[in-house]
């Protein structure tokens, strides 16, 4: 809850910017690496003399940091020690002998405007400050403080209710120290907070415990043989990941809700606040499950939390508020994600549910209607494209809690609404494009963000983290998909949003370099892979390209050094590329143990040659659900040379979830009459006529229900023509492509449901005459839109 730490003059979003050597204050509460800024709560100041600076300079040769700890001496000789534990700050101000020692504590303060109250006693201050606004979304929030002093005050002032200046009589001891608690609830809660955590410990001792409960945590993941820049790279990245969600109930489990009620956590656990969902979605929350699955199982009952405080799941939450930033919805999936890698401490059915319902609500998804109608969410509304893949990829975590719960029938659902992604797949150029409502094709560049957010359509058109082996189909299948990954990172490992290379520095791009595995080359994996790891990160100051995002990108160092990566959402699957380090040790929060030997790793030795899963060789770059679920071995071979032969076989590839039946069937398709879906004349020309015939055992009608959600026959697809959608559009034959247009899904009345036009398969005015060509209709259950499949 509290992350106390100075904040420079020039702004930063989470507070410093290294190249500032004047620290404006010491404020109680941040968040890491966001693109908008908030908190930056109730700064302290200590200064000599009566007239409190603006600022105070230093040099980063008298600072220092780690874990739960920072020091700094000013120019003017005042030294700083802070140290904190969850909900509460120890901090010793240091005095030079000869000056007045004061201290500001500003309750009015924040990175954005705020406001507040503050009471001050002999040896304390005590008060709240009001402030939000993260985005410029309107949230706001109250945060309560106490500050104990170990020394009455010499003198003390109070200017316009919230700026306390005080002084102390330092001749005997010239440390000045200071207790605080903080809270959401109240100012008795935050002094509650501060004795239960605190009580009469020493500075010393808090900042021993709180290294203490830092190295535990970090040390679940050991790496061992690395040089030393990779190792403080790797802790460094860590420790960022493991900062938010940030505890937000007290000591004694209350804090307030979406609703503005008080609530209480049950006991035994905590509620967090300060989901980044948009961001931490993709890799972040999945760490946290896979090494801390208990926390990992309380920050998921947070978001089932609040979901029913505030009637809906929000994309971007700060403290006890919605703010609407950002698109999708990625609660769903963050939950998803925990349950995968084993956080099942909470009410997961309620998750679930929450989910589900919220498919069809407008302040959670908008544009819902139009996505569930149509297929995809239209040009008009902002960010379509991203917003339509996005949707696709909760609809598919969704579904995956859905089946680990046994319920089949949101399961079938969200699967196959999972695949709209083709429904803005443009098949004359092969890129995922926004569409307009009337279904048409608006302008397209591939370096153009319209349509897209913090991206472009080179970039979003491989955002299908579900179903790379369909979207590879549709875009022209593994060969053509490698070299065109190669053309994307040869021009640019961290292009921009505006590119036609990837951005890594920046979410929507961070899952493209494990496409590889799925294609057959996961020697390219372990090269972009080691190469964004090595040049896009380091051990400085400036060693992150982007924005941290509250542990996302740091998340995506840290899978990328074990060389392993959780490609699908909602899934515990791992992608393969290859270790940094010769040794890790991965120890779960459960006790799950996975051991990883690779003699020789180094930055210059990215390429797998050889790879033992529990002592078997395996050729597969990937690990299942179970592998992590239950912990074992993986031994590698490694090279700084390419062999090009391991785990290039289709067979191997990562799975794909797909919307049709995993093993294909193939048999006749029957409507009324008892007569058969028939290929005319078994011509296999474009546009050739779909129609009803006498049932003959043919070739024309031998039709395949395929796992992408087709219907094939002698090697071509049932297709709406020209991808109509309007009532009367004729069903023909053409090569399968991957679009909507040739989707086909069985509903429980037998129809079969065409989603982009969201019209069904249908005998034109039940005509059972030889020769009759099939047409979409609105979906209306008689007979003629009954159909028998294999």
């Amino acid at each position: 809850m509290i992350q106390w730490s100075p904040d420079t003059v020039t702004y930063q979003n989470g507070g410093y910017d290294y190249n500032d050597n004047r620290i404006r204050g010491f404020s109680l509460t941040h968040i890491s690496g966001a693109g908008c800024g908030d908190y930056g709560n109730v700064p302290f100041l200590p200064f000599p003399g009566s007239s409190p600076p603006g600022y105070s300079t230093f040099s980063h040769s008298n600072e220092s940091a780690s874990p739960g700890t920072y020091s700094v001496t000013f120019d003017d000789g005042i030294r700083t020690d802070l140290a904190v534990t969850q909900r509460s700050g120890i901090a010793q101000f240091t005095y030079p002998a000869g000056q007045t020692a004061s201290l500001t504590v500003d309750a009015g303060k924040a990175f954005n405007a705020a406001t507040g109250s503050v009471t001050i006693s002999s040896n304390g201050i005590a008060g709240y400050t009001d402030s939000g606004n993260f985005c410029g979304s309107g949230n706001h929030y109250r945060l309560f403080f106490t500050v104990v002093f170990d020394r009455p005050f010499a003198s003390s002032s109070l200017t316009g209710g919230s700026l306390a200046q005080v002084s102390f009589d330092t001749s005997a001891n010239p440390t000045v120290t200071a207790k605080v608690g903080i809270s959401f609830v109240s100012a008795a809660n935050a002094y509650a907070n501060l004795q239960a955590e605190q009580g009469g410990e020493s500075f010393a001792q808090v900042k021993s415990a709180t290294r203490g409960a830092w190295n535990g945590m970090l040390q679940r993941i050991a790496v061992a043989g690395g040089n030393v820049f990779d190792t403080v790279t790797f802790y460094s990245a860590l420790y960022h990941v493991l900062q938010d969600p940030s505890v937000f109930s007290d000591t004694d489990g209350r804090y307030p809700g979406f609703d503005g009620q008080l609530h209480t956590a049950a006991a035994g656990h905590a509620e967090y606040a300060d989901f980044s969902g948009w961001d931490v979605y993709r890799s972040q929350a999945q760490l946290l499950a896979f090494l801390a699955p208990q926390q990992a199982s309380d920050v998921a009952q947070s978001i089932v939390d609040q979901g029913a405080q505030a009637g809906y799941l929000d994309r971007w939450t700060l403290a006890n508020g919605n703010t609407g930033v950002m698109n999708g919805d990625p609660l769903p999936i963050i939950g998803s994600d925990l349950v995968a890698f084993g956080a099942i401490d909470f009410d997961y059915w309620n998750l679930l549910w929450e989910s589900w319902q919220g498919t069809v609500k407008d302040n959670e998804r908008p544009g819902w209607q139009s996505e569930a109608g149509e297929g995809f969410v239209p040009a008009a509304n902002s960010w379509s494209g991203a917003t339509t893949l996005e949707y696709a990829t909760a609809d598919f975590a969704i579904s995956q809690l859905a089946s680990r719960l046994g319920d089949t029938a949101i399961h079938d659902v969200l699967l196959h609404s999972s695949s709209n992604w083709r429904d803005i797949l443009n098949n004359n150029d092969l890129y995922l494009e926004p569409r307009n409502a009337d279904h048409s094709f608006p302008s397209f560049a591939p370096t153009s963000q319209n349509g897209w957010l913090e991206g472009d359509g080179a970039q979003y058109t491989w955002l299908v983290p579900q179903n790379p082996k369909g979207l590879f189909a549709a875009l022209g299948g593994p060969g053509p998909v490698g070299s065109r990954l190669d053309t994307l990172f040869a021009n640019g490992l961290n292009a921009g949003p505006w590119s036609a290379g990837a951005y890594l520095a920046n979410e929507p791009s961070t899952a493209i370099p494990w496409l590889y595995d799925y294609a057959g080359r996961p020697d390219r994996t372990e090269a972009v892979v080691r190469q964004a790891l090595t040049t896009l990160y380091s051990y400085g100051p400036t060693g992150e390209a982007g924005n941290d995002d509250l542990g996302e990108m740091s998340a995506w160092a840290v899978w990328a050094a074990l060389g392993m990566y959780p490609e699908v959402p909602g899934r515990a699957e791992l992608a393969l590329a290859s270790p940094l380090f010769p040794g890790i040790t991965i120890t779960r929060g459960n006790g799950v143990v996975i051991d990883i030997t690779a003699p020789g790793a180094a930055d210059n030795t990215p390429y797998v040659t050889s790879l033992q899963v529990n002592g078997s060789p395996s050729q597969q770059p990937w690990l299942s659900e179970g592998f992590v679920q239950n912990g074992g071995t993986l031994a590698y071979g490694l090279s700084s040379t390419d062999p090009q032969n391991w785990g290039t076989s289709p067979a191997d590839a990562p799975p794909s979830f797909d919307t049709g039946p995993a093993t294909p069937v193939t048999g006749r398709i029957t409507g009324l009459a008892g007569k058969c879906v028939d290929d005319d004349q078994s011509k296999l020309s474009w546009g050739n006529k779909i129609q009803i015939w006498d049932c003959n055992g043919t070739g024309a009608q031998q039709w395949t229900t395929a796992s992408d959600g087709s219907l094939q026959v002698l090697g071509n697809c049932m297709d709406v023509a020209n991808s109509g959608t309007t009532p009367g559009t004729l069903v023909d034959l053409w090569p399968c492509n991957g679009t909507g247009a040739q989707q086909w899904w069985p509903r429980s009345d037998g129809s079969l449901l065409n989603p982009p036009s969201g019209l069904c398969l249908d005998l034109p005015n039940s005509n059972t005459t030889n020769g009759t060509q099939l047409q979409i209709w609105n979906c209306n259950g008689t007979g003629a839109q009954r159909w028998t499949v294999p």
